[in-house]
């Protein structure tokens, strides 16, 4: 009996440690976000751009240069989208298109990375500083590297051409 007093306290102090230990799947993110932070991305948890969505979404984020503003517009998943918005690639809807059309090389890079990415992305979103991926971190690192690298060109390819363009300088 006392084998199982002793057993039963020891079981007691080590339960808490147990449920501080990470699960596999927060080790994959930590290295997963240590590893786009290496690359340049801001990775954040923010509100998405989705309708009807409660709660905080991971963002990875490509800064434009300063000097090279993108476009406006945001892709959203179908399964996130209503019916009504305008289908443009790939399952992907455009909830706000860009006022002037990407530029040819840029748009045949932005399809060719929708068809690769992961079912959980939901939603890519350019505006004048950034490039982002709204997502839930389903792949590890290696596999990220890959968009990573897509995402990279494909910002280069958007910056310079902003919707708006500045006031011309004095």
């Amino acid at each position: 009996m006392q084998w199982l007093i002793v057993f039963g306290v020891v079981m007691f102090v080590i339960a808490p440690v147990m449920w501080l230990k990470p699960s596999p799947r927060q080790k994959r993110q930590v290295g997963l976000k240590a590893c786009a932070r290496k690359q340049g991305v801001i990775v954040q948890m923010e509100k998405p751009p989705l309708h009807h969505f409660k709660g905080m979404m991971p963002a990875y984020r490509w800064n434009y240069a300063q000097d090279a503003p993108g476009p406006d517009f945001v892709l959203l998943r179908e399964s996130e989208a209503s019916d009504a918005l305008a289908s443009f690639h790939a399952g992907w809807r455009w909830r706000i298109a860009p006022l002037r059309p990407l530029p040819d090389d840029a748009e045949t890079a932005l399809k060719a990375l929708l068809e690769r990415l992961p079912r959980d992305a939901l939603v890519i979103e350019s505006s004048a500083r950034a490039l982002t991926l709204w997502w839930w971190e389903s792949q590890g690192a290696e596999r990220f590297e890959h968009y990573a690298q897509s995402f990279a060109a494909l910002r280069q390819m958007l910056g310079g051409h902003a919707d708006h363009l500045a006031p011309p300088q004095r």
